[in-house]
């Protein structure tokens, strides 16, 4: 789906479904360097049940036009126009990684316009490496290799996939280099910039995290678990921080359970 926001050109996915400003609704918001495509199995599961689904690509991701943002609260200020603009209602919404940033930034500055919200794969401050940082910086190859090896269990990273004929390893090196120069770094630099108010006045919350995540340790999501007023914990074993491809049906699990009970 194509809209209009800020003279440039948005593109969201909508799980196949067709959207309905009366309907609940639910925002996926995609990591550093990825797009709405990360959230193919949740968007259409969700979109099948009677939700409206927007699962955007951020500025200068994917389809959507414009540079990328280099704030994660200019992240979330975009969100909320976006929202605004497609539905009528407050929002479920669903971060992963640097969108659990942007969901939690959404959270403090626009609070009535978020019912719920799951963050997977989060930590609170989230802190990039140099080495990272700088290659991303100079647009060399070798950001995507740290990050993609960095991001995949030990069985990950022999390219493991619950979808037979694929391999996941390989698939997200593919997914990161469609970007254009640039937007790598602009993502994770707010990433590693962004200073998390970690009590806050937060909807009821999901903490998603992956027990081999070595890019945002289990234990870093366990304590923004415990800062928030109302927040339940679910551990994936033997799972990465790309955890929407290592552990898809298990995230999906715990998403419904959260989201539509």
């Amino acid at each position: 789906m194509r809209a209009q926001l800020h003279g440039e050109t948005v593109f969201y996915g909508t799980g196949s479904g067709q959207p309905d400003r009366t309907k609940p609704a639910i925002v996926f918001v995609h990591g550093a360097g990825f797009d709405h495509s990360v959230w193919g199995m949740p968007a259409r599961f969700f979109a099948r049940h009677g939700y409206t689904v927007l699962a955007p690509d951020l500025p200068g991701h994917g389809r959507s036009g414009g540079a990328a943002l280099t704030d994660i609260n200019a992240m979330a200020d975009w969100l909320l126009d976006l929202v605004k603009q497609e539905v009528d209602q407050p929002v479920t919404m669903v971060g992963h990684s640097m969108g659990s940033l942007i969901t939690m930034a959404f959270a403090v500055r626009h609070r009535i316009w978020i019912s719920k919200m799951a963050l997977l794969g989060t930590s609170a401050p989230m802190p990039v490496g140099a080495p990272l940082l700088e290659a991303a910086a100079d647009n060399h190859h070798a950001a995507f290799d740290m990050a993609n090896a960095w991001s995949h269990s030990a069985q990950g990273q022999l390219g493991r996939a619950e979808l037979p004929g694929t391999n996941n390893l390989v698939s997200a090196e593919r997914w990161l280099e469609r970007m254009h120069d640039g937007v790598y770094f602009a993502d994770l630099a707010a990433c590693n910039n962004f200073v998390t108010p970690l009590e806050i006045d937060a909807p009821p919350a999901l903490i998603i995290a992956g027990a081999a995540d070595r890019m945002t340790p289990p234990k870093a999501g366990m304590a923004v678990a415990k800062a928030l007023p109302d927040a339940r914990t679910v551990v994936l074993d033997d799972c990465g921080h790309a955890m929407l491809a290592e552990k898809p049906n298990e995230v999906l699990d715990a998403l419904a359970e959260f989201i539509m009970e």
